[in-house]
């Protein structure tokens, strides 16, 4: 089975945000992703990874002012210059300092007064300016379908839109975050969408959480077994991001895990 990268964003939150590295670490893990840490200097974070043997896999870009609700910026043509900034002074340096290969850049919530059209043309302008930016300095771009129900009013939901997206753009660096939790929530038949888009090279990350209450993968609608089995025969060959809130403490309930333990450890 692939491997698994622990979200130190969602998961370990028993302990305070610098001390998950170790947790996860001691859990087995050998790769770990986060949605926002720029309260934190690089340097630590970066000594918190090579001290316990972890790579990061997977940050987000800036979301905007995330107190106040923002989700992104990317769609909101006024805020272009403040979303340039955020890459280039903030999410590509992370990246690199972190040795972290890819950035999901969020697309942001749709405000009232103006047209899907407009938001969408907005969002795929900053998509292939931040594309290049990104390419130059080796780093993959990541866009991810959310469901409404988590982020009301979120601008991409769909897989099929995503990746409609990346082709119109055509940047080799952009591709789709597949999180099956959202996929399931939107639009179901999960494995049929794997079998659909993870062939065409364009899905760049997974991330999983059970549906309905995005705790522990062995709880709830979907069969993640059944789904990690068909993941690897379709020869994905990257981390799964297990973006779940464990329903108490963390270490107590990776049991589901056991079964994939001797995969730990081997590169992507």
């Amino acid at each position: 089975m692939p491997n698994f990268a622990a979200n130190l964003s969602t998961m370990y939150v028993e302990h305070a945000f610098l001390d998950r590295f170790a947790a996860a670490a001691a859990d087995g893990f050998d790769a770990v992703e986060f949605a926002f840490a720029y309260e934190h200097p690089r340097a630590e974070l970066a000594l918190r990874l090579a001290e316990h043997g972890l790579r990061q896999v997977l940050i987000n870009a800036p979301p905007g002012d995330l107190r106040a609700g923002e989700r992104g910026i990317a769609c909101l043509a006024e805020r272009r210059d403040e979303f340039r900034r955020s890459i280039l002074e903030q999410a590509l340096p992370c990246a690199l300092a972190l040795s972290c290969p890819r950035v999901h850049v969020m697309a942001g919530l749709m405000p009232s007064g103006i047209e899907r059209p407009a938001l969408r043309a907005a969002y795929v302008a900053n998509l292939a300016w931040a594309a290049r930016e990104a390419a130059a300095v080796g780093i993959e771009l990541l866009i991810e379908p959310i469901n409404k129900r988590d982020i009301p009013g979120y601008l991409l939901n769909r897989q099929d839109d995503a990746h409609e997206i990346v082709e119109e753009i055509g940047a080799p660096n952009l591709k789709v975050q597949m999180d099956l939790y959202h996929c399931q929530i939107v639009e179901g038949d999960v494995a049929m969408k794997l079998r659909k888009y993870l062939p065409t090279g364009r899905v760049g990350h997974l991330q999983i959480a059970g549906v309905p209450d995005r705790h522990e993968p062995d709880l709830g609608e979907l069969h993640h077994p059944y789904l990690f089995e068909l993941i690897d025969a379709l020869g994905y060959g990257g981390h799964i991001g297990c973006e779940y809130r464990p329903r108490a403490r963390t270490s107590a309930g990776l049991g589901w895990l056991r079964a994939y333990r001797p995969r730990q450890g081997h590169p992507s």
